[in-house]
């Protein structure tokens, strides 16, 4: 009996081993991150509050540098958002940085338009996003997005 639990101790063993040899740790992914308007408030001097989502869609934190992004809106030049967040976002998650813009005045109708007529304002965001990957190198990744904004409901000049 003593000789048999002896072999089956070894057994387990070298199959603990060889299971812990193949084990090569936590995949470090770095994706391309993504940038959207999640909401513009727009202001009654027409100066655009606006709350840009950066996405993380890698295996591992990033901090998030810079952000420089030509926003169009209604098929207009709006301006460009600018701005230097400074935060890490976890692995596969978002977060928040509010940038204020002064956009342009056939921005500003095709924003009112849209509130005053409840439809959707389509918009785009063009340029790029700097970068750092946990225990890596600033990257410049690029944002090409489209999307639309509706106004919201019961919230006078907001759009999500």
């Amino acid at each position: 009996m003593s000789r048999r639990l002896t072999l089956v101790l070894c057994s387990l063993t070298c199959a603990a081993l060889l299971l812990a040899g193949c084990h090569r740790g936590l995949v470090r992914r770095v994706s391309e991150p993504a940038a959207s308007l999640q909401q513009v408030s727009v202001g009654a001097d027409g100066q655009w509050q606006v709350q840009l989502r950066l996405q993380n869609y890698s295996s591992i934190p990033m901090r998030y540098d810079t952000v420089a992004l030509a926003v169009t809106a209604g098929g207009v030049e709006a301006g460009t958002l600018k701005a230097a967040p400074g935060f890490s976002i976890g692995p596969e998650s978002a977060d928040v940085v509010e940038v204020r813009l002064s956009p342009s005045a056939d921005a500003r109708m095709a924003a009112a338009n849209a509130l005053a007529g409840g439809i959707s304002l389509e918009y785009a965001l063009k340029g790029s996003v700097q970068a750092t990957p946990e225990d890596e190198k600033q990257r410049d990744f690029q944002i090409d997005m489209h999307s639309t904004l509706s106004p919201a409901p019961g919230l006078a000049g907001v759009l999500r």
